[in-house]
């Protein structure tokens, strides 16, 4: 909830904050902030996916982002010859470990995942807990979504269902809304830009799942109902952003927004930036102090 400030509140106080926000590249998770939203900016890993994923953290790292989402089978690079997956060796986790602690980032989410079964289902929680990963992004059979939620439970990891474009199964957020029913471990992966891909409005699924969303994979595209529709830069495409974020805002959402920008795949890096000043402008209007 944003604080009422009074008029006896030093104007040198807020330009102050404002300042500071406006120079911080990864708003900070503090509900009580006057004007700091409660969202954490980070990135899809798939943004780079031509490259090992040592080297796109390196990139992430420049884009001063700390926030992480892993996607299966991005080689590690280096000497070190097998992929982030499940299945990776135990000297290769350790160094994923110990190399993003170097850099102060942090893995949040892992997907998108696609399990067969009961035991690649567990395998895939044993490894997330290990890397403290927080969330991971799915798109379950149905028939496994009773034992996955429970996992979940178990774990205290959310699953994230994410909407590819039709006719992938859960394109349409009523798909998402119903594998959620009596599970209360699972969510939505909310890929705005798949949506509007798929001919659906970005701002009346998010308001459909109000509740329902804790990712969301922010991207612009340049057309509407095309399946290979471009990415943009933030704000420069078809999408809404504006309302979407005052809709997330008013929804009180609280959860992680991944940047995934699939454009200019060998260097994208300038548009990472050029995104995220972006979304810090936009956050500094949304949420910026009441005025004197």
């Amino acid at each position: 909830m944003k604080k009422k400030i009074k008029n006896t509140f030093p104007v040198s106080l807020v330009f102050l904050i404002i300042f500071n926000i406006s120079c911080n590249t990864n708003l900070s998770h503090n509900n009580d902030s006057i004007n700091t939203p409660p969202w954490n900016l980070g990135i899809q890993l798939w943004t780079f996916h031509l490259f090992p994923f040592i080297t796109a953290i390196e990139k992430a790292d420049s884009c001063k982002l700390v926030n992480l989402e892993a996607y299966s089978g991005q080689p590690i690079g280096g000497v070190y010859r097998d992929s982030f997956n499940i299945n990776m060796s135990e000297t290769s986790k350790s160094f994923v470990k110990a190399f993003l602690k170097n850099k102060k980032m942090k893995l949040i989410g892992f997907g998108v995942l696609n399990p067969t079964d009961k035991n690649e289902w567990k395998k895939v929680f044993v490894f997330a807990k290990e890397l403290g990963i927080q969330i991971l992004t799915a798109e379950p059979r149905k028939q496994d979504l009773d034992y996955a939620d429970s996992l979940a439970g178990i774990y205290g990891i959310k699953i994230a269902i994410h909407n590819h474009p039709k006719p992938a199964q859960y394109w349409h957020p009523d798909s998402v809304l119903a594998a959620s029913i009596h599970h209360p471990n699972i969510f939505a992966c909310a890929d705005i830009g798949h949506w509007a891909r798929s001919g659906l409005d970005p701002l009346k699924c998010i308001q459909l799942l109000k509740g329902k969303i804790a990712d969301i994979h922010l991207k612009d595209v340049d057309a509407f109902n095309k399946i290979d529709a471009n990415n943009m830069i933030l704000g420069d495409g078809i999408i809404n952003l504006k309302a979407i974020f005052s809709e997330l805002k008013n929804q009180s959402y609280s959860g992680q927004i991944s940047i995934e920008h699939e454009q200019n795949w060998m260097n994208n890096v300038p548009d990472i930036r050029l995104n995220i000043n972006w979304y810090n402008q936009e956050m500094l209007t949304l949420f910026k102090p009441n005025k004197l």
